[in-house]
């Protein structure tokens, strides 16, 4: 019972605070209006977004020309020669047509709870709009909540259809990734492993 606590501790703080991006258009209706979307890195292949990080990428892409976000922060992993995640999230995004100058990015991005952290302390995000995957959506919304950002929370469906060969893996590590969260967040308040200095690039593209 105490292994599902920091689950349901999840699921419970970001209720009423995500939605699943799916085929339909209605899903869109039901985001509020943010200034900025955090989209999470996913990993590279190649040098290339996964399909994992193409699908966050993609919804990214669809709020910002619906209007309902402004700056697209692309938080990633760039902690070692030749590994450019953010780069790779926004020349993905520029060759679908939104422009570069609208997108900010964040290098030490290396987990949720660093980029929540950061996407507050280092660029001064207090409202946003997560994107992911929906099976990673309650932990990446209650993170950014317990940074102190009133945070909503977009997920990719998609990864929900490839079958129980790639969705148990992902739902058991979940269970290990949701008590990190729970530790770093509720019990230690962790600070991530780079923390600044502070960024002011989100603050004058919404003063633009």
């Amino acid at each position: 019972m105490l292994a599902l606590l920091p689950m349901t501790w999840a699921w419970l703080s970001s209720s009423g605070h995500r939605v699943t991006a799916d085929h339909s258009s209605r899903w869109m209706a039901a985001v509020p209006h943010a200034p900025v979307a955090l989209v999470l890195g996913a990993g590279l292949y190649a040098g290339q977004p996964t399909l994992m990080l193409a699908r966050r990428l993609d919804v990214a892409a669809e709020l910002y020309r619906a209007g309902r976000v402004r700056v697209l922060l692309l938080s990633g992993d760039h902690g070692r020669v030749g590994y450019d995640e953010p780069t790779a999230m926004r020349d993905y995004l520029v060759a679908r047509g939104v422009p570069a100058r609208m997108m900010v990015l964040d290098y030490a991005g290396f987990d949720t709870w660093d980029s929540c952290v950061r996407a507050r302390k280092v660029f001064g995000v207090s409202k946003l709009t997560v994107v992911t995957q929906d099976f990673h959506l309650p932990r990446a919304v209650t993170l950014c909540r317990q940074a102190g950002i009133d945070a909503f929370g977009v997920g990719d469906e998609s990864m929900s259809r490839w079958g129980p060969v790639t969705v148990v893996p992902l739902a058991l590590r979940e269970f290990g990734a949701t008590a990190k969260a729970f530790l770093d967040s509720v019990v230690l308040d962790s600070s991530p492993r780079f923390d600044g200095p502070r960024e002011t690039s989100v603050e004058r593209l919404l003063a633009s």
